[in-house]
């Protein structure tokens, strides 16, 4: 009600208040971007349960002493980098994870290529052929070459011997066996890089292609003038997915060669598994796994600033 000046009294503006309230939440629970992260909550959560709180609780470990009672700081890291093997584990992991994805983009992006130039169902048919690797269960591709390659019951070894050819101990040997790790990881990496090629490929007008020709372009130049400048952003994405999960690759080292010969094989996944589970030091093996991060951080930053300049860029 309205007084004899002609304002509202309290008790009337306290009535109106519930309706505006209401109102309001109303429309912050309309928006689009409280609707997202409502549904986005349990993704988060499982993240920060599965992701987050599993780094930061590592770190706390890595600090701590082989029994995990005493707070001991960045001991577990200087031990490390004064060990000979944990230094021919960096080696190991960044030569088998630059290596591997090397080849998986050079033979992706060639049979991306190959895939784009077959047409109708043909295509289908390569395809799916080429995709087999990369459906299989790498433990069990794995498996199968270590079969070939094993020292005892090497096929590979039996075929040569048909031809009198002596037996070679390719997981006894160093260099083999680090080729060898590479060999398995190519394998099964390739079709992922191919796949991502050729969708690429398909969404460039066939019209560059066909100007290209008229001007008397080489297939050469073609690739390098149209195919790798429509192709840089989606490469370098690849590249850098396959890094960290090349990096991070278990199952294939320790299922091949489980570190052999004389701990010169190892990645960092394997060698803190040996460490933290097989040898009891689990604030050790922590250590170990955490060297992963910053490596993979500088490559982060470096292939995702290339690729914000060019979005920038507008190329």
């Amino acid at each position: 009600m309205a007084d004899g000046t002609g304002s509202v009294s309290a008790p009337a503006l306290r009535g109106f208040a519930p309706p505006l309230r209401r109102s309001g939440l109303r429309r912050f629970a309309n928006r689009r971007s409280t609707v997202a992260v409502v549904m986005c909550l349990p993704l988060i959560a499982l993240i920060a349960g599965l992701v987050v709180y599993p780094f930061f609780y590592s770190i706390y470990l890595s600090m701590l002493n082989r029994a995990a009672t005493r707070f001991i700081g960045l001991f577990n890291y200087r031990y490390l980098l004064n060990s000979d093997t944990f230094n021919l584990v960096i080696f190991q992991s960044c030569f088998f994870a630059i290596t591997a994805v090397f080849f998986k983009a050079l033979i992706g992006f060639i049979l991306a290529h190959v895939m784009h130039n077959i047409s109708g169902r043909d295509q289908r048919i390569w395809r799916g052929l080429l995709l087999v690797p990369w459906v299989i269960p790498p433990a069990l591709s794995t498996l199968g070459f270590w079969w070939m390659l094993s020292g005892n019951y090497s096929a590979v070894n039996w075929i040569l011997a048909q031809f009198g050819i002596h037996g070679v101990a390719w997981l006894a040997n160093t260099w083999t066996a680090r080729i060898w790790v590479v060999a398995v990881n190519v394998w099964f990496g390739t079709p992922f890089f191919m796949i991502m090629y050729l969708a690429t490929l398909k969404s460039v007008p066939e019209q560059l292609y066909e100007a290209a020709a008229i001007d008397g372009a080489t297939w050469m130049q073609k690739i390098r003038y149209i195919s790798l400048p429509m192709l840089r952003n989606i490469i370098s994405i690849t590249v850098l997915f396959s890094l960290i999960v090349t990096f991070a690759n278990f199952d294939i080292v320790q299922i091949l060669t489980t570190g052999a010969p004389a701990d010169t094989t190892h990645v960092f996944a394997t060698y803190a598994f040996q460490l933290g589970i097989q040898g009891g030091n689990i604030s050790l093996g922590a250590a170990v796994s955490l060297f992963i991060f910053p490596i993979l951080a500088i490559f982060s930053i470096f292939i995702l600033r290339g690729v914000g300049r060019r979005a920038r860029e507008g190329v």
